[in-house]
């Protein structure tokens, strides 16, 4: 896994998985303290994540709601966007995307950046 950028927008790639959680965490809460408005998380190099890695995320979606900020995800893979549909995160998280639909209708409710697309099954 690496992680590269600054306190506004971070390119995460490889794998986010239990191996690197603590690591990436400690990235994630780091530039969240630094910084103000949005956290961008370009999710465009990510190969893979397993439950842990999602944990991470979430975990610093809820430490930027606590410091006044918010995490937004951009560049969601396609197999991770289901997995976010299916577990219904896509309802809490900010994802930019393209497309419209009923994901987009919650995202623009909430003030999210953009959509998902229809719900998929997770296989």
């Amino acid at each position: 896994m690496h992680i590269r950028g600054d306190h506004a927008e971070l390119v995460v790639g490889g794998r986010l998985d239990v191996r690197n959680a603590a690591d990436a965490r400690t990235v994630l809460h780091s530039a969240l303290d630094a910084g103000r408005g949005d956290l961008v998380l370009d999710l465009t190099e990510l190969d893979s994540w397993d439950a842990t890695g999602l944990g991470v995320i979430m975990g610093a979606h809820r430490r930027a709601g606590r410091t006044g900020r918010r995490l937004v995800l951009r560049g969601v893979p396609d197999r991770m966007q289901r997995v976010l549909v299916a577990t219904r995160l896509h309802r809490i998280l900010a994802i930019e995307g393209e497309g419209a639909g009923e994901t987009g209708e919650v995202g623009a409710r909430q003030g999210h950046a953009a959509s998902l697309p229809a719900c998929e099954r997770a296989g």
